[in-house]
Formats: structure tokens, C-alpha cells, sequence
């Protein structure tokens, strides 16, 4: 596994395609990176399935409410169509370029919209830059995420299994 530098900031995000290690920004965006690391470590976002994954751009998933395959209210035609419980973050965009391995938020057309949903960058996607909360990089296991099996929406999609915020792991 990479050496993690700052646990705290890290997640160790097993899929049904193999594990990603994904490096946070807290400084970058502090209070994203505080959502997702609260909502890891409730085990909301372990089988949650990725709902929109476009070849060339990127896999979204991260829908707690709609897409975690087996919860209640499961539903794999509104997956994406939901968030947490929780308020909706404010935007906290940055210069950091949408490249390759880029972990960033997803949301509607508000800009302080996003809540729990996030996706990564399979491509250089600069176009989003300063348009949506970048909050990490996955720093191994990318070949992992380019397997997620592609579609909008995903026929019988690949799912986060469990995502941990590093520090918790053993």
C-alpha cells in the first residue's frame, strides 16, 4: 500500500473492482473533507454504488440516501437524485486543477449544493475547475476506478464495499 503520510486524511475505499487510497485536502476544503470523513465514518457510504460513470470523464457515486444498494430506500432509478441527512455544504472552490485521480464534489446547479455525492476524474477535466469542490486525489489504485463498469445509469453497477477514513484502519 502508498505510504499515507496523514492518516487522518486519508480513506481507504475498498470497491467491488479493488481498493483505493484516496488523499484528503483539509486545507483545500476543509469543510467537505470534514463531511465525507463524518459520513465514512458512520459506514454510510459502504455499498453505495456508482450511479453515473462516463468513459473518458468520470465515476460519481457517493449517494447515501438513493444508491446504497440493499438500504431502504434503495432505488437504482433515482440513485444520484439524493444526499445525507445533513445541510447542504457551502462551495469551496479552488484553483486545483480536475486531473486524473482528482476526488471532487458533485452537486446541482446551486453552487453550495453539494452534499454527500462526490466523483472521480478518470481524464484531465479542467473544464470544472473553480466549479466544483475538488477535496483529494487518489493517490493509489486508480487502475482500480478505471475498471467501474460505465453507464447513465449503470446497468447492475460496481459499489463502494466500505470506505474508512485511514486512521480507523489497523
Amino acid at each position: 500500500m502508498a505510504e499515507i503520510k496523514d492518516r487522518e486524511n486519508a480513506l481507504i475505499v475498498e470497491t467491488t473492482k479493488g481498493n483505493v487510497v484516496i488523499e484528503m485536502f483539509p486545507d483545500l476544503a476543509p469543510g467537505h473533507v470534514a463531511r465525507i470523513k463524518e459520513l465514512a465514518r458512520e459506514g454510510a457510504y459502504d455499498g453505495v454504488v456508482f450511479h453515473r460513470v462516463i468513459d473518458g470523464f468520470m465515476a460519481q457515486t457517493g449517494d447515501v440516501k438513493f444508491g446504497k444498494s440493499g438500504g431502504k430506500d434503495f432505488n437504482p432509478g433515482r440513485a444520484g437524485m439524493g444526499g445525507s441527512d445533513r445541510p447542504d455544504l457551502k462551495a469551496e472552490f479552488s484553483n486545483m486543477n480536475h486531473g486524473r485521480g482528482t476526488c471532487s464534489m458533485a452537486r446541482a446547479q446551486n453552487p453550495n449544493s453539494a452534499n454527500s455525492q462526490f466523483f472521480i476524474c478518470f481524464d484531465d477535466a479542467g473544464f470544472l475547475n473553480r466549479q466544483y469542490t475538488v477535496w483529494g486525489q487518489v493517490i493509489e489504485g486508480m487502475e482500480n476506478v478505471d475498471k467501474i463498469k460505465r453507464g447513465e445509469p449503470v446497468q447492475d453497477p460496481d459499489k463502494i464495499v466500505s470506505m474508512k477514513v485511514a486512521a480507523d484502519v489497523k
